[in-house]
């Protein structure tokens, strides 16, 4: 009797456990890659219609103020999948681990290694895992550390074809909920290059070429490629949407969809202006509870893992540099920072604070210019015009910034009428008390969260796991 007793016990709460894991709310985050805020319809940009992106952003709350911990994917990665920020936990320099290859920056010394930090912090995917999630991301990992392989029920970096395809939530078990994410892309930076001889969705006239650009062909034929890149993208959207509304699981599900960066041009990604950082962001809630409002507070990457967990019913880790989401209306940031670090082959440190209002730019290296010579974007056409028209003087006073050197120590732009930062206020005296405050909230921010930028990159590996 006393062994049936037990063994009713056990099963009643395996029962029970199974009934609250059912429970618990589906999550499904569909990712673009480059794209800065200001490409999409939801924020006035209708050069493209993206009819599946657009029925989504009916049925969701669209929030003004999500940016980018780092403007370049691999340190924006590490700080979305911990809630910390890549400066804290080593991984702000661009593409450090390199999972398979003995070196990552010849040139440099500089091997592949995964930055080490305290055991306690962990890939949130893994406090899902312990509550029954069903956990599957396709098909991008790439967090600028070694990640622990009980992250994720299923994973892969950068597979392809029927391998990507069965990286799903259809695998896990019957009513098991599921968290998974599904990386588009086709709006990479390679893709303009890579997109170059196919078919365009858009006119080279009809695209609008910003002013810190020349309005030449290259640059209109780059700016047309991204925009068909971003059709191409909306249908591949469009197919997850569908299958989870002929699985009848979109009403009740949390839908994000986000970019991982600012855009894939010049003076985009890799650039700690607004074009880098400040990215797309939307939730489309269950029920498509809050559909049409709209949220302005300043949000950041390390609100993306306690929001998850927040909405799973799990207790947020108190170690968590972010905040929920969930409770935007709760907190109202007064400021928000972001990094940059080494980009690949080049280094540089930049650190910016903003509010609303003004955004404070940092340079501690102002004898590097912001447009840094990296390899990799040599390869798109836009660069190598930009290059050329700057060594001829061709360039207007606008186009040239981006290139001058040396940079000023301080840059500092009033959001709301400059929005592209082309006017810098830093010099006049009518700004030197706000250009203080802003430097000393952010010298506050560097002490508070351990910001490990100020120290070279050999004082990380030498205390890191190299792989």
């Amino acid at each position: 009797m006393k062994k049936y007793l037990i063994s009713l016990f056990f099963i009643l709460n395996v029962i029970i456990s199974c009934s609250s894991v059912e429970k618990r709310p589906n999550i499904i985050w569909l990712v673009c890659e480059d794209q800065s805020q200001t490409f999409f319809p939801m924020y006035g940009d209708y050069t493209v219609e993206l009819p599946n992106l657009k029925a989504l952003a009916e049925d969701s709350v669209i929030y003004e103020n999500m940016h980018a911990t780092t403007p370049v994917c691999s340190p924006a990665r590490s700080a979305i999948i911990t809630g910390m920020y890549p400066t804290s936990l080593g991984t702000h320099n661009m593409r450090a681990y390199n999972e398979g290859r003995p070196t990552n920056q010849p040139q440099l010394n500089i091997p592949s290694y995964s930055p080490s930090f305290a055991s306690y912090i962990k890939p949130f995917t893994m406090y899902l895992r312990q509550e029954g999630y069903y956990c599957t991301n396709s098909n991008k990992e790439d967090y600028n550390f070694k990640i622990s392989e009980d992250a994720w029920d299923q994973s892969c970096n950068y597979c392809q074809g029927t391998e990507k395809e069965d990286i799903h939530w259809r695998n896990r078990s019957p009513n098991q909920a599921f968290f998974s994410v599904f990386n588009f892309q086709i709006t990479h930076e390679a893709q303009i290059w890579e997109q170059a001889d196919n078919d365009l969705f858009i006119s080279t006239d009809k695209v609008s070429v910003p002013s810190y650009f020349p309005n030449h062909e290259t640059v209109r034929k780059d700016l047309a490629i991204n925009y068909s890149n971003l059709i191409r993208m909306d249908h591949q959207l469009g197919e997850r949407i569908k299958e989870l509304k002929d699985e009848g699981l979109y009403d009740e599900a949390y839908i994000f969809f986000y970019s991982d960066h600012g855009g894939p041009f010049p003076r985009h990604k890799r650039a700690i202006y607004e074009t880098g950082v400040k990215v797309p962001f939307m939730i489309k809630y269950p029920k498509s509870k809050g559909a049409g409002s709209r949220v302005d507070v300043l949000l950041s990457f390390i609100d993306l893992a306690p929001t998850v967990l927040d909405i799973a019913g799990i207790k947020i880790p108190k170690y968590l540099q972010g905040l929920s989401i969930l409770n935007s209306s709760d907190f109202e940031r007064e400021y928000l920072v972001t990094a940059s670090d080494r980009f690949d082959e080049e280094v540089d440190r930049i650190r910016s604070v903003k509010t609303k209002k003004f955004k404070l730019i940092k340079n501690y290296y102002p004898n590097n210019s912001h447009a840094l010579p990296v390899a990799y974007r040599e390869n798109m056409p836009m660069m190598k015009l930009l290059n050329e028209f700057n060594s001829q003087d061709k360039l207007n006073d606008d186009q040239k910034k981006w290139f001058s050197t040396p940079k000023p120590k301080f840059e500092l732009y009033d959001l709301k009428n400059d929005p592209l930062e082309l006017n810098d206020l830093s010099s006049l005296d009518e700004f030197e008390s706000t250009v203080k405050k802003m430097d000393s909230v952010l010298n506050q921010w560097i002490v508070q969260t351990n910001d490990l930028g100020e120290y070279p990159e050999s004082f990380v590996i030498d205390n890191s796991m190299i792989k």
